[in-house]
């Protein structure tokens, strides 16, 4: 194993070791879209391996997929055609114009700081036509007021894949001042590799801070709560209406830029 991102380096594996094989995830988004009256063109931001941005193509909207890894947008290319796929930065970019932006698995998460999310705003603001819409699914910081279950023991799980074993162990902490959780995973395989540790970080948003980010450029929420959503237990089911809530440690957001 190398030193760089396992799952990212390696879209395949990421697509083994997280399956989405009902696409929950994109149906979810274009059950949103739907609802709210969304035009046909589509920004998926973070778009990983495309399996979402695929999906949406299939329902017949016009979609961009853009994520920063190079070999995320490779694998999307080659394994999940139809859309346009570019390398854009989500902390600043300009890639036209669109009648709805998504931002799925906590990719809006990686602007770590206001300026980062501001820019991430602003460029959806600089995209979207009059009344467009954002969609967003991501973890809850609200969730971790008073919880430590995510925090209390290391993860640890196992697959295989291509006749190769990987263990992973995953620990997850606060870093209050900064306001992120912070996650350490050491992947191991069963071939002897040494293990390999890698580092990421996602920011600890609140549901009203989050609203008044979103009101700051010029967005109107229309949905924030916390399922049922794709990642959520139970999961969400075609004809399954928003939730009121927002206690659960996923956020679930449709908010729509003001027409004047």
């Amino acid at each position: 194993m190398t030193s760089g991102n396992l799952l990212t380096d390696h879209p395949a594996l990421y697509e083994a070791r997280f399956p989405d094989p009902e696409r929950l995830a994109a149906r979810w988004t274009e059950d949103c879209l739907r609802r709210h009256g969304a035009g046909p063109r589509v920004l998926d931001m973070g778009c990983g391996t495309g399996r979402d941005a695929a999906y949406l193509h299939g329902a017949g909207r016009a979609v961009t997929g853009a994520d920063l890894s190079e070999a995320m947008l490779a694998h999307a290319r080659t394994h999940h055609p139809g859309p346009r796929y570019v390398r854009a930065d989500l902390h600043g970019f300009d890639l036209g114009s669109f009648d709805a932006v998504v931002c799925l698995d906590s990719s809006l998460l990686y602007c770590h700081t206001n300026d980062q999310l501001d820019g991430f705003l602003s460029s959806c603001r600089h995209a979207l036509a009059p009344g467009g819409l954002l969609v967003a699914e991501l973890r809850n910081g609200a969730y971790f007021l008073g919880r430590t279950d995510p925090l209390d023991r290391p993860a640890v799980d196992t697959f295989t894949w291509q006749g190769r074993t990987y263990r992973s162990r995953t620990t997850l902490t606060v870093d209050r001042t900064a306001q992120l959780l912070c996650r350490t995973r050491v992947w191991t395989t069963d071939d002897g590799s040494p293990p390999v540790p890698q580092h990421s970080a996602w920011r600890l948003l609140f549901p009203h801070e989050l609203r008044h980010f979103l009101a700051a450029h010029g967005f109107e929420v229309l949905e924030l709560h916390d399922g049922p959503g794709p990642r959520t237990e139970p999961p969400w089911r075609a004809g399954d209406s928003p939730g009121a809530a927002a206690d659960g440690d996923r956020l679930h957001l449709v908010a729509r830029l003001h027409t004047h």
